[in-house]
């Protein structure tokens, strides 16, 4: 029990907690986004893979993590063309699209990186910490949550600049008046269209933002399945936050928790077994349903494709 409070040990667990959180917490603000514009985006998955995928190339060919990060957003981007195409412009079924775009996530990064990496594994390594002088001094808690990387803080901006936008910004009405009632924005003389478009490409850059999170800063590498269902577990935390992006970090800092608890206990001597440790962090999300499903409100046009005048 002295292990489990000594300082370093706490140090190193809240550093976990941050590090499995922040991915999750990127991926579920840009599926929120896209949730509360009325598109449903079962694809986040694949999405996410390509975002890491392209980030860890691009930062194992240029040892640059600001360009794998950037990488990272642009191919979140790209993969989410398809459902921009298919899914807003074309009104064809969100879901059926959204699984197409996860299958051929997880195909194309799988067969990349089985062709082009496979034969050795490689670390990228830490980028550079950004420590914050005085607050980084303090004890435990310091160097855990104020000796990150500069990475760290620009995604904790972006998620706290998302969630005021969405929130208290015309453009946020919009996008919530384009899930909750297109006709209404429709009427108003918004573009529904437009507003869903711009959710879709805004949503795949955060998405593709936390794939890259995950393999650069995580993980420091990238295999295959490396999300090992985590987009999924994103849109779980996107439906029962109620389009507040304070909800998503938090319940994203308790899956963070659920993830760092096993190897905790490991590392104290618990008799624990691997598959066991793998099984948490997916319980807590099965018991989160049972108790919160029934209060968890979306968008009343989620999933609905628009078209202008139709009834």
């Amino acid at each position: 029990m002295s292990d489990m409070l000594s300082a370093a040990f706490v140090t190193v667990f809240i550093a976990t907690v941050i590090a499995q959180a922040m991915p999750l917490m990127l991926a579920a603000v840009g599926e929120n986004i896209g949730e509360q514009a009325g598109v449903l985006n079962l694809g986040i998955e694949g999405v996410m893979l390509i975002g890491a995928y392209t980030g860890f190339i691009v930062t194992l060919t240029s040892g640059d993590f600001w360009l794998g990060m950037l990488a990272g957003a642009v191919g979140g981007v790209v993969a989410n063309l398809a459902m921009l195409v298919l899914n807003v412009w074309l009104g064809l079924n969100q879901i059926v699209i959204g699984l197409a775009v996860t299958l051929i996530g997880e195909g194309i990064t799988s067969v990349l990186y089985l062709q082009n990496n496979a034969k050795s594994v490689t670390s990228l390594g830490s980028p550079p910490d950004f420590g914050i002088p005085v607050l980084a001094d303090i004890p435990v808690i310091g160097p855990a949550l104020f000796q990150q990387s500069a990475i760290f803080w620009v995604s904790v901006i972006l998620v706290i600049v998302a969630g005021f936008f969405l929130s208290k910004s015309n453009w946020g009405l919009s996008i919530r008046a384009a899930g909750q009632k297109p006709s209404s924005l429709d009427a108003a003389g918004g573009s529904v269209m437009k507003i869903r478009s711009h959710a879709v490409i805004l949503s795949g850059a955060f998405v593709g933002l936390g794939g890259a999170y995950l393999a650069l800063i995580t993980t420091s590498t990238f295999t295959p399945f490396i999300t090992n269902g985590l987009g999924f577990i994103a849109i779980v935390i996107t439906m029962l936050s109620r389009g507040r992006v304070i909800l998503v970090a938090v319940t994203s800092l308790v899956y963070g928790f659920t993830v760092a608890i096993g190897p905790a206990l490991q590392v104290l001597g618990y008799d624990v077994s691997a598959d066991v440790i793998k099984m948490i962090p997916f319980i807590v999300v099965i018991l989160t349903l049972i108790i919160f499903a029934r209060t968890s409100v979306v968008p009343p046009a989620l999933g609905a494709a628009y078209t202008r005048g139709a009834r």
